[in-house]
């Protein structure tokens, strides 16, 4: 007996086991070169998928198979998922496609599952309710900035955080992953960022606000030419802002902003909400939907549309322009000491 062998059966691996390996350690990362923050979304999802077969299916993680992976007990984990995690249609569906994926990808290394593979492939998104955007106006946009104070250092680099947040409209990772070097000085200045599937986006910068990040980058980062890899906003310990701890600077100035202007701005911003806001306000200022969807970054025009479709002033406005109105302002009102009959009489 080899030493450290108690005697007891080594379970072996499952195919599905295997397959999910490989598929989180070597296709995504590898072959797919997707970010680590991707990675471990879809790690959360397998593993909430094994919490409900432990607990609903009396399916223990090591033992778990594919051939008991089936269409009905993937259409069960996913109801279960709304009320017992009080997930949302949007976090549902992204537990959805992330099974589809690693399903996808075990299609592709056997033909043994093929079926099975089709059936969970074609298990549809659920259809998630219509809602308005909320988004901060640009009077509310310069209220939040405006409660920064800039006589501080650490003022300053606030300032320049929840400007480059707004002006670039990136996503907060894009925002935490930024580096000295990303930023163009030199004019037209520019800003780099590294999206979803470590996708390159090159953004313009306004004329203040790279104003703005050059004077923090001289005052923070002196010595950067020449260094590779300097985080662009980094804490007291120099190491680089995570999401939480960007999205609660927000939250402080958001606060400060509400104490004094509370018709301005909303009772909750969220990072996603500045890039919300920077979306809205291109929109209204009539940038046409496709050049908004490249700014974004967004794959397909019909992720952006959501904009057109929440913009209810903009709807009114363009309404009143192609239809003018032939309503008659000066209709006679209905009184309570006159009958219905006679008001309508009167019309």
């Amino acid at each position: 007996m080899l030493p450290g062998n108690t005697g007891g059966a080594v379970m072996k691996p499952t195919n599905f086991a295997r397959y999910m390996s490989t598929y989180l350690t070597e296709f995504l990362p590898g072959v797919k070169g997707v970010s680590y923050n991707t990675i471990a979304s879809k790690r959360d999802t397998y593993m909430l998928l094994f919490k409900y077969l432990k607990e609903c299916q009396n399916l223990k993680p090591e033992a778990v198979d594919i051939p008991q992976l089936s269409m009905e007990v993937i259409n069960a984990f996913l109801e279960w998922l709304e009320p017992t995690r009080n997930s949302s249609v949007s976090t549902r569906n992204i537990r959805l496609a992330a099974i589809k994926s690693l399903f996808s990808y075990i299609q592709m290394q056997t033909p043994d599952y093929i079926y099975q593979c089709q059936q969970i492939l074609s298990i549809p998104r659920k259809k998630e309710p219509e809602h308005n955007i909320e988004y901060l106006t640009v009077d509310g946009i310069k209220a939040v900035l405006d409660a920064v104070d800039t006589s501080t250092k650490q003022g300053l680099r606030d300032l320049a955080l929840l400007s480059i947040m707004y002006d670039s409209a990136a996503r907060v990772q894009e925002i935490a992953d930024l580096c000295v070097n990303d930023f163009r000085i030199e004019k037209p200045s520019t800003l780099r960022l590294i999206g979803k599937g470590q996708k390159t986006q090159i953004i313009p910068l306004m004329d203040n606000t790279a104003a703005l990040l050059t004077k923090y980058i001289n005052l923070f980062h002196p010595h950067y030419k020449g260094v590779h890899g300097i985080p662009l906003f980094s804490n007291r310990n120099g190491e680089k802002l995570t999401r939480a701890g960007i999205t609660y600077i927000l939250n402080k100035y958001v606060d400060l902003a509400k104490e004094e202007h509370p018709s301005l701005v909303l009772e909750t911003v969220s990072p996603h909400g500045l890039r919300h806001s920077k979306s809205m306000h291109m929109l209204q200022a009539g940038v046409p939907l496709i050049y908004i969807r490249d700014f974004l970054g967004h794959s397909e025009i019909s992720t952006t549309e959501i904009y057109a479709r929440c913009d209810s002033e903009q709807k009114r406005k363009a309404i009143e322009a192609a239809c003018p109105s032939i309503t008659k302002a000066d209709v006679p009102l209905w009184h309570s000491d006159s009958t219905l009959i006679e008001w309508l009489q009167s019309l």
